[in-house]
């Protein structure tokens, strides 16, 4: 089955919006076992809109369209469609009255704009959509199967999961199976050679994919066919186990969660608490570790001391220390550790100290050049590293390293050994 998606909406044709919502289908869609074969962002447009309805109805058996379904002159997506299709528009009284009730519970009153949202295509089966105005249609014509979704991700997400999943899966043949290991610390190319003899030997069914990022890989193992579970769950536990005997010491997920999460798993196993000082990453290293559920059980706190009368102030770096090694040193970044730990009564203290660009390197010191420092009962260790990219790429990888400086001090770790103070029994 060819599959497309089309993204409505002049608004993702500028540099201020990002269209996100593919990347959910795409994602959904391969969990059912179907390939993603075109994907086209298109504007508001009459006559753009419908040639690329045209083009996809020509091309495709399966095609999912997202936007243009508000109440506004420029939401032309249920029209379009039904043009292209020769079908009339059918005004539907039961949606004007649910359109209503929404604005009344609001204590709003109901634009005259929104009675186009309560014409239906002809034939077409309606798909409620209980976070939102706009109803999403499904239609099954000649072969083809469309699926016109509202826009906005909190109402196109939960009907896509709710209407448009339970649909596929009536006539999508066979199953797919997903893992997702990620690695951190390796070069695309080194983990390439490490695993390459291991693509000739995949069982049928069975893919690898790698996906590459700026101090993140991922490895995708896909099963896709009709056998059991009991056979396929067999299948990729040993291809898993293959590359996990290759790949260990990088490897932080089996199940595709994130590094932060990873680590945040690890301090609750253990016990353990942190604190941070960050200085050029600017507080995205407290940020990834805030953003995980139940973090304030380990995170206790974070300093962004950015500049240098800061890093004095607020975390007791002696003064003559930057002056002699300057900020950006392993001296310095040991010294932020342990004043962080320190302040937080932490049991971890962790600090980072660089040049991010796009200026302030020199020969000596580049671009790019970072300290990571942990500190713990045991001592404090010191890491140097140049990272290569822009800006954001630089501050990425710092605390990608962070995270998985600390993510290995906890797996030689025993609970049993360590207890609150940070102090070893």
């Amino acid at each position: 089955m060819r599959t497309e998606i089309i993204a409505v909406g002049s608004e993702l044709l500028t540099p201020f919006f990002q269209d996100t919502n593919s990347l959910f289908l795409t994602e959904r869609l391969n969990d059912l076992g179907l390939g993603v074969s075109f994907k086209t962002l298109v504007g508001d447009d009459d006559s753009d809109l419908g040639r690329a309805i045209r083009t996809a109805l020509g091309r495709s058996t399966l095609v999912i369209a997202m936007g243009g379904l508000g109440p506004t002159e420029d939401d032309r997506t249920r029209e379009a469609f039904a043009r292209a299709l020769g079908r009339k528009l059918i005004f539907n009284a039961r949606i004007l009255a649910g359109i209503r009730r929404r604005f009344h519970r609001r204590g709003l009153r109901m634009s005259a704009t929104n009675r186009k949202q309560s014409y239906v295509i002809e034939g077409a089966e309606i798909l409620e959509n209980p976070n939102g105005t706009a109803p999403g249609l499904w239609i099954e014509t000649s072969g083809r199967r469309i699926a016109l979704l509202p826009g906005p991700p909190h109402e196109l997400k939960p009907m896509f999961d709710h209407h448009v999943v339970p649909r596929l899966r009536s006539f999508v043949k066979g199953g797919t199976m997903r893992r997702i290991m990620r690695l951190t610390g390796i070069g695309e190319s080194l983990m390439e050679s490490r695993i390459k003899d291991v693509y000739g030997k995949l069982p049928p069914g069975v893919t690898v994919t790698t996906l590459a990022s700026p101090g993140d890989l991922a490895i995708h193992l896909v099963y896709q066919g009709n056998a059991p579970a009991s056979v396929s769950v067999p299948l990729l536990d040993a291809l898993q186990k293959r590359l996990a005997a290759r790949l260990g010491p990088w490897i932080y997920s089996t199940g595709g969660e994130s590094l932060e999460s990873a680590v945040g798993t690890l301090m609750r196993e253990k016990g353990l608490t942190l604190a941070c000082a960050e200085s050029c990453t600017g507080g995205l290293l407290a940020h990834r570790l805030t953003n995980i559920p139940g973090s304030s059980a380990y995170f206790l706190e974070s300093a962004v001391a950015y500049g240098n009368r800061a890093k004095v102030r607020r975390l007791g770096v002696p003064r003559a220390l930057i002056e002699e090694h300057g900020a950006v040193s392993a001296q310095v970044a040991r010294a932020m550790a342990r004043g962080i730990r320190r302040t937080a009564g932490s049991d971890y203290g962790l600090a980072i100290t660089g040049i991010a660009g796009p200026d302030g390197g020199t020969a000596r010191k580049p671009v790019g050049l970072v300290y990571v420092a942990l500190a713990r009962a045991a001592g404090v260790s010191v890491e140097k590293n140049v990272f290569w990219g822009g800006r954001e790429q630089v501050k990425f990888q710092s605390s990608q390293k962070a995270l998985d400086i600390l993510r290995k001090d906890l797996i030689k770790i025993s609970k049993k050994k360590y207890n609150r103070t940070g102090s070893a029994r």
